[in-house]
């Protein structure tokens, strides 16, 4: 359950403010959020997402007002409970598939067997790929790993930030019905800001900035 009212926020250095309609998702419901660049989606998704804190407002996820959190709650509160996927990929070079999802597991302070993330990563399509290092991964390969990455702490709440931004049709497709599927399996929400009109008649609830 997401709700927000009144939301607002303002850059340091920066006059424009943003403010954004009030949003209000039941259990297991999706949001598209569309708009051009520049009129504050990122920044919607970084304030729902407890990057950014609100200038005036609530944030209210599972009935826990995130806005009012301490740096350290919400650390721990977005680790267990919201799955980000950026636009650009933030796995660990390093590391392998495995070790990544592990490495998240880790950080979110979560325990998940190992038969569920090789689950997941058979259900994305990328179970071959699970003991290659990141640097071995195809553009759609990592873009499956930023989902599962995503997915893999079972949050209750799924951010993605123009997923298809860069993708053919088929693949666009592709990765908005993934995305659904897995927000699906986990009973969470999923929220999408985008400017691809491409995905609109995939999503009941829209809201446009």
């Amino acid at each position: 359950m997401i709700r927000t009212k009144r939301l607002t926020f303002k850059y340091n250095n920066e006059d424009t403010v943003f403010k954004f309609p009030d949003i209000s998702l039941n259990k297991g419901q999706n949001l598209l959020v569309l708009g051009k660049s520049g009129i504050g989606k990122t920044t919607l998704l970084h304030l729902l997402g407890g990057l950014l804190r609100p200038m005036d407002g609530s944030i209210e996820i599972d009935q826990v007002p995130v806005h009012s959190l301490s740096n350290k709650e919400l650390d721990r509160f977005r680790g267990r409970n919201i799955g980000l996927v950026f636009q650009s990929n933030h796995a660990i070079q390093s590391l392998n598939v495995i070790e990544n999802l592990k490495a998240r597991l880790f950080f979110g302070k979560k325990t998940i067997s190992q038969t569920v993330i090789i689950d997941l990563l058979e259900q994305l399509d990328i179970l071959e790929c699970k003991n290659k290092k990141v640097r071995e991964l195809s553009e759609g390969q990592l873009q499956r790993l930023g989902i599962a990455m995503a997915m893999v702490h079972r949050p209750g709440i799924i951010l993605a930030d123009e997923p298809t931004s860069s993708l053919d049709d088929d693949n666009c497709n592709k990765v908005i019905q993934l995305l659904i599927e897995q927000a699906e399996i986990n009973k969470a929400n999923l929220i999408v800001i985008t400017h691809d009109q491409r995905i609109k008649p995939l999503f009941t609830n829209k809201l446009e900035l």
